[in-house]
């Protein structure tokens, strides 16, 4: 039934909606969004190198679910029942996923495999329904990532009926079989491999879509920042730790959206290898924009909770290395998108390297004014140097 009616789920080349970001999309952000704030949280009560580690499978794992489903909406039509059926259902599994995550490494471990597995594999076999006639090379890119992916999920249920360490190394495996996949072009013997030069992709759809989890991402952190803040005593410290976290999450905003997202829409759009460069910038590149983001939520939390005193090693990492994550990000992103190099963003990583030693003298809330006021001076001195490249 679904492959003889293929043709309509996909978006119509030249439509209206071809590069629309449809209200279902936004739906399902919602619940992936909760899934890295659930993320941020595990990251604060474990950060610890080991803690650090499971966080970052953890997030590893809720990018490349969501990725992946960006993926499939850009080819498919989000407005037709069955694909939205299919979010939805995505959606429940999302939810059960986050659900997981706090206890993902305890008691909840088979329900965060399960649930991961059922989103890879269900989403990879529709798209190979829908597909199999309306574009047979998509489908088989998508039956190959299917092999792929089930390889991989006999890591995942393998870890989650271990305990500890155990758990930690096969699902690190499962995850690794995942993103080699992709980096090998998804290549299986005798069927051959993925080549994502001829994807033809929507790159306004896929720098829209990435662009909106960030702003939610940052929002939600904002809010997150803002719900801890009137649940603590209120002083000097924490009212200017609480002035920061919010400064900075403009600046943060600013950096990524004041000049830069718009026109690499345009760029991506209109390259000639949409398809290759959407899978490097906005599959890879991003992940270490998420993880700043994520980083730097939990450099609040430190500092918000003792805003007095010395600066412990912990909020000293999380303050440094979220807004670095950030940055080296963003300097990615622009130099495959833009081939260029932002002084400002490079500028920004060396006064960050320089607050290292100066940590041991100066308070957490002072810590966080300053990391604050270097995301600031970044995103004002860009906004500058752009400005002034397009008026000569």
């Amino acid at each position: 039934m679904l492959a003889n009616r293929s043709h309509s789920l996909f978006r119509v080349k030249g439509g209206h909606n071809e590069h629309k970001v449809a209200f279902s999309e936004l739906f399902f952000d919602l619940v992936f969004v909760y899934a890295i704030t659930q993320s941020a949280h595990f990251l604060i009560t474990h950060f610890t190198p080991y803690g650090v580690f499971q966080s970052l499978l953890i997030l590893l794992a809720v990018w490349w679910a969501w990725v992946f489903t960006t993926w499939v909406t850009n080819w498919l039509d989000p407005e037709a029942v069955p694909v939205r059926l299919l979010l939805f259902t995505l959606m429940l599994l999302g939810m059960a996923v986050a659900i997981a995550i706090p206890k993902a490494f305890e008691q909840h471990g088979l329900l965060f495999a399960c649930a991961y597995i059922a989103l890879q594999l269900g989403r990879t076999v529709f798209m190979c329904l829908a597909s199999r006639k309306a574009n047979p090379g998509l489908h088989n890119d998508f039956l190959r990532m299917a092999l792929w992916f089930g390889f991989a999920a006999l890591f995942w249920i393998a870890g989650a009926l271990q305990e500890g360490w155990s758990r930690t190394l096969l699902w690190t495996l499962a995850l690794g079989i995942e993103y080699l996949s992709a980096s090998l072009s998804f290549h299986v013997p005798g069927i051959g491999r993925s080549d994502s030069r001829t994807w033809e992709i929507s790159g306004a759809h896929m720098a829209e879509r990435c662009g909106l989890l960030i702003i939610i991402a940052l929002g939600e952190s904002l809010l997150v920042t803002g719900n801890t803040f009137s649940h603590i005593p209120w002083n000097t410290a924490t009212v200017l730790a609480f002035i920061s976290a919010f400064v900075a999450t403009v600046a943060m905003w600013w950096i990524y959206f004041s000049l830069t997202a718009e026109r690499a829409s345009e760029r991506i759009t209109g390259s000639e290898q949409s398809g290759h460069l959407g899978r490097l910038v906005y599959t890879y590149v991003h992940f270490l924009i998420i993880a700043g983001i994520v980083v730097v939520a939990a450099a609040d939390e430190f500092i918000l909770a003792h805003a007095t005193g010395r600066v412990g090693i912990t909020t000293l990492v999380a303050s440094i290395a979220g807004p670095a994550l950030y940055l080296f990000g963003n300097i990615l992103f622009k130099r495959l998108i833009f081939n260029s190099h932002p002084r400002s963003h490079y500028i920004g990583l060396v006064l960050l390297a320089l607050l290292i030693p100066l940590a041991s003298f100066i308070s957490p809330a002072l810590l966080a004014v300053l990391t604050t006021t270097i995301l600031v001076l970044v995103g004002t001195w860009e906004t500058i140097a752009v400005l002034r490249t397009d008026t000569r």
